[in-house]
Parts: structure tokens; C-alpha cells; sequence
């Protein structure tokens, strides 16, 4: 771990911003890059006055949103034509992946949201948000916006514990729970409005 942050932080020293873009639009698609390991780091520079950190996390959020596009218009390009053609051999008949399309499409904001903040979906939710068409306004803001809290989270960690590599990893498994307490929370106070919205 101690040798994985090292390189990271030479990585980024050497490579500066774009370095900050281009691993987080790895871990974003299908590149096993936590980004637990990208964005202490980059917060770690900001501490040394290396780096601004509004600067690393804009960075960030924008690389996350690039490497969600890519597993967007693979999966709506490629994965769509499919699943329509060839989905009915594997359990997913027209009927039923027009319900899951509609069901996105419908509640396509909330999903994409939360689903930035949570580990391993936040690399998948692209995928269904491309079968359905997401609108691209909609998928790039809310993209945008669930990627840019999680950056500025552990961005933030970076900055007030330094590169201890035991402390970054503790914390960061934190701070997942805290999400994963705010997600659902979230859910749940969505779930009651769209409800109560329905029986109005």
C-alpha cells in the first residue's frame, strides 16, 4: 500500500492536473483505480502547497464524468443493440428491459446521484443510464455532482492527514459509511416525495 500512494504521489507530482483527469477517468470506467488511492493524494499535495485544491478536485470530478461517458455510449452504442437483439436468450426479453429502461428513465437523477457516491456501482451506473438514453444534461450534472462530493471527501481527507497510508485507508472506509448513511437516507426521504407526490 505504502509503495501503490507512493507512486501515486510522484505520479501526480510529475504529471500535475492531468494526471488527477486521467486516473480518475480510469477508475470512473473500468480501470481498477480506487479512487480512494487518487484523491488522498492529490488532497496531500494541496497540504504542501503544491497543489490548489479546488483546482484537484474540478479535476477529479470532470475525469470521473469523462470515464462515466465512455461506459455511456459503450453501453448505448454497443450493449443497447444487443440486449434488444439478443437479450430474450438471456432472460432479458424486450418487455421486461423496456420496464428496466422506463424505471431509469424515470428515475434516472436519483440513481446516477447516489450511484456516484457508492463503491463499485459508481463504476456501473453508467451502464444502465447508457441502455436507457439518459438525457446527456441530466447523466453530466448529476454525474458531475455525486463525483465532485466524493473527490471533495477524499480530497479533504488527503489534506488533513497527510500520506499516512493506514489513516487514509481507515478513513476513507469512514467515510464510505457515512455515505452509504446519507444514500440511504436519501432514498428513503425520495421514495416518501415520489409517493406522496403520486397520491396527489
Amino acid at each position: 500500500m505504502h509503495i501503490i500512494i507512493q507512486w501515486l504521489l510522484d505520479t501526480i507530482g510529475v504529471m500535475g492536473y492531468p494526471g488527477i483527469f486521467l486516473l480518475m477517468a480510469m477508475e470512473s470506467s473500468v480501470i481498477p483505480i480506487p479512487s480512494e488511492l487518487v484523491m488522498p493524494p492529490a488532497g496531500y499535495l494541496a497540504y504542501q502547497g503544491k497543489m490548489s485544491m479546488p483546482v484537484a478536485i474540478l479535476c477529479g470530478s470532470f475525469g470521473s464524468l469523462i470515464g462515466a461517458y465512455i461506459n455511456y455510449f459503450v453501453s448505448h452504442h454497443l450493449g443497447r443493440p444487443l440486449i434488444l437483439k439478443y437479450g430474450k436468450y438471456v432472460l432479458i426479453p424486450p418487455d421486461k428491459f423496456q420496464r428496466v429502461e422506463q424505471f431509469f428513465l424515470s428515475h434516472g437523477e436519483i440513481s446516477t446521484f447516489i450511484g456516484r457516491l457508492l463503491p463499485v456501482v459508481r463504476h456501473l451506473i453508467s451502464i444502465p443510464a447508457g441502455l436507457s438514453g439518459m438525457n446527456h444534461i441530466k447523466f453530466s450534472l448529476y454525474t458531475l455532482a455525486g463525483a465532485g462530493i466524493w473527490c471533495t471527501i477524499l480530497a479533504g481527507i488527503g489534506f488533513a492527514i497527510g500520506e499516512n497510508q493506514d489513516l487514509i485507508m481507515q478513513y476513507s472506509h469512514r467515510a464510505v459509511a457515512w455515505v452509504l448513511l446519507f444514500s440511504s437516507i436519501l432514498v428513503a426521504v425520495y421514495v416518501w416525495w415520489h409517493r406522496r407526490r403520486h397520491r396527489h
